[in-house]
């Protein structure tokens, strides 16, 4: 018998003319000790479901039908004081962002020993040592001084951790982890992963995993079940998913992945937008964006069909009637080819330091310490290619980026654009190169004026720069629209009557106003579902061939950087650590930084994910106020040496454009303490 058991579940949202059919009549099993994961895009009913099962619905929603069965008690028909009970006791929730759902008034302690006073009906200073317990067995740091803590005083890896401990206080049957690594980097990602199937092994609990990563997916869940606009569409053993898919929507979502070994050449990209949900259509909801869809799939829903333990809901499954979608894809000699920049060199940053002061104090604002945010970076950017920049946040990525389009001023060094250096002109010089020069932000919905017209967003700059008449002008605006893809009639509409990748694409339609000849995109795709970021994907490569542009990449998603860059730098607490081509940085990283962070990168393969040998990184991030002594990395690297703390390491070669600063390097450099011939 399942320990969860839901079936046929409708969950509605009310809205002030109709309703939302958030979740649209799902059925799914979870076993204990095993675990389900539950995937799909953006509003496609994941996170609904799970707050189904917690009956935490918002003020307008509500349960319409089916029920929720939790070890032989049907939760829907229960009352809110005996859910109450169970919520929090039987039940655990890892909420997706941590920050918002910790109580800032009160210490973390205080907020894991709440349940376990009211749960098992013990004393506060029992409820307290419980608390302590559980942050122990979650990993915290010296959990006896962190108890007393408040949320904001932790980092977002520790936040998740104490989210972790919350839920797993009263040891529930069942834990529910929404997006549980969305908002963290890929090395804390890892950490949390581990720490997950640990406890979860240890408790022997069920857990039904919801994420949009079919990484995550791949090395973790026994079952996944995919759904889309609300609807089961497909539901297997997690090998079975990755190998024998049967639904095009989940063809379609494994196809927009790029691949680490750099041989995705372009993505899948689905058409079109899911339907919405106050309004569902009769048929296939996926029909509208469906490759293989007929007149049948739209007028038609098609049941959920099964056969050994593998569902379906679709009239033309793939891989039974229909062959699966080609991707382009390159050889892995092709991907592996050595990559040498061929053309000149467009911007050349010199022993560029940044730090920001530290001060404290309401009025006198006394300093209290300097962040060093950029340390003595060095590299060359060159014309026509593409530069990744990857690295966990706070390691000084986007500081970089914004000194690049000169919003920053270096502390020390000098940054050269076309052979002039920038912060060296007049304010009047230097306003007339930023139009050379243009940022691609990570929130699209927080960098466009959300009172302003989408048409004079983007003709903003035009005008400022007194660029053609205003017929020319508008011109141009259409004709930047239609490249992006978007229609003629976004002129008239405000920011937020557009999806996250619709933004996005106005902000590149901004960005490219001005004919630039560097884009620095700083976490482009980071806020996008898989399906959406396939397609801005595409068409930033797209437009690097029509218009000639150098693109700087900030990203901390390594596929990503690996699908779009010739070159990757890898930063850490300030400094370039390394760089080279896709295949010196992940196939034959010299760093051990490098192939930790390679090594937690979610693959989307089951046998690999779950086989792979990972090099999880132990710790936080130090501080950039005060940074380790020589080789800042050596307070997390298990190859540590006395040397690593008395000398910081010097750049070595290790073949072509190959560089790394390590005393003692995954491989054999070419040189030692040689100067890098290119950066």
């Amino acid at each position: 018998m399942s320990l969860l058991e839901i079936k046929d579940l409708k969950t509605n949202i009310r809205l002030r003319k109709g309703e939302v059919k958030a979740v649209g009549g799902i059925s799914l099993s979870i076993n204990a000790g095993e675990t389900v994961g539950l995937v799909g895009e953006s509003g496609c009913g994941k996170t609904m479901t799970g707050m189904s099962i917690m009956r935490l619905l918002p003020s307008s929603g509500y349960i319409a039908g089916g029920s929720i069965t939790l070890d032989g008690e049907d939760l829907v028909k229960l009352t809110e004081p005996q859910m109450r009970k169970v919520r929090g006791n039987d039940i655990g929730m890892i909420f997706q962002d941590p920050m918002t759902s910790l109580n800032p008034c009160l210490t973390i302690g205080t907020q894991i020993a709440e349940s376990v006073v009211l749960h098992k009906g013990v004393s506060k200073a029992d409820g307290l040592k419980r608390a302590m317990e559980v942050l122990d067995l979650v990993g915290m740091p010296k959990p006896s001084e962190r108890i007393g803590d408040f949320p904001h005083q932790l980092s977002g890896g520790l936040r998740q951790r104490v989210m972790i401990a919350m839920a797993l206080a009263c040891e529930p049957k069942l834990l529910i982890a929404d997006e549980p690594t969305t908002a963290l980097d890929v090395t804390i990602q890892a950490q949390i992963l581990e720490l997950l199937d640990t406890l979860k092994n240890q408790l022997r609990m069920a857990m039904l995993l919801i994420t949009h990563d079919m990484g995550v997916i791949a090395g973790r869940a026994d079952r996944v079940t995919v759904m889309y606009a609300g609807k089961v569409v497909e539901s297997a053993p997690t090998d079975k998913i990755f190998s024998a898919t049967n639904h095009p929507y989940t063809e379609a979502l494994l196809a927009s992945i790029p691949k680490i070994d750099g041989t995705t050449k372009r993505l899948y990209s689905i058409p079109g937008i899911p339907p919405d949900l106050s309004n569902p259509p009769e048929g296939c909801r996926f029909a509208a964006r469906c490759r293989l869809a007929d007149d049948h799939c739209v007028t038609t829903s098609p049941e959920l069909n099964s056969y050994d333990g593998h569902s379906y809901a679709c009239f033309h499954p793939i891989g039974i009637e229909t062959e699966h979608v080609k991707v382009e894809t390159r050889t892995l000699e092709e991907a592996e080819a050595p990559y040498v920049p061929t053309g000149r060199p467009i911007m050349v940053l010199d022993h560029v330091s940044k730090e920001f002061t530290i001060t404290k104090g309401a009025i006198l604002q006394r300093k209290a310490g300097t962040l060093k945010a950029v340390s003595d970076l060095s590299l060359t950017i060159y014309e026509g290619e593409t530069l990744g920049i990857v690295g966990e946040s706070g390691c000084g990525k986007s500081t970089t980026g914004s000194m690049m389009v000169a919003l920053e001023k270096p502390t020390s060094g000098t940054i050269e654009f076309n052979g002039e250096n920038l912060f060296g002109l007049k304010e009047s010089e230097l306003r007339t190169r930023r139009s050379n020069l243009q940022l691609m932000f990570q929130d699209p919905y927080a960098s466009l004026d959300p009172r302003m017209r989408v048409g004079s967003i983007i003709r903003e700059p035009l005008e400022i720069n007194k660029i053609g008449t205003r017929s020319e002008r508008d011109a141009k605006v259409v004709s930047l629209l239609g490249e992006v893809g978007l229609s003629p009639k976004a002129v008239e509409r405000y920011p937020h009557e557009f999806s996250g990748g619709q933004r996005q694409r106005i902000g590149l339609a901004r960005a490219l106003a001005l004919n630039p000849k560097l884009i620095v995109a700083d976490e482009p795709v980071s806020a996008l579902d898989v399906s959406i970021r396939s397609q801005v994907l595409n068409l930033m490569k797209d437009l690097q061939s029509t218009h000639g542009l150098t693109y700087v990449v900030i990203s901390h998603d390594l596929s990503v950087v690996r699908f779009l860059a010739d070159r990757i730098g890898v930063m850490y607490l300030g400094k370039l650590v390394e760089i080279g081509n896709g295949y010196d940085i992940y196939e034959n990283p010299a760093h051990p930084y490098t192939a930790a962070l390679l090594s937690a990168v979610p693959v989307p393969e089951p046998e690999l994910e779950r086989t792979k040998n990972r090099r999880v990184i132990k710790g936080e991030l130090p501080s950039a106020i005060n940074p380790p002594s020589g080789c800042r990395f050596r307070t997390r690297c298990d190859r540590m040496q006395p040397i690593c703390s008395d000398e910081e390491p010097p750049m070595s070669n290790f073949g072509g454009i190959h560089e790394a600063a390590c005393h003692f390097p995954l491989v054999t450099p070419v040189t030692i303490g040689q100067a890098p011939l290119l950066v």
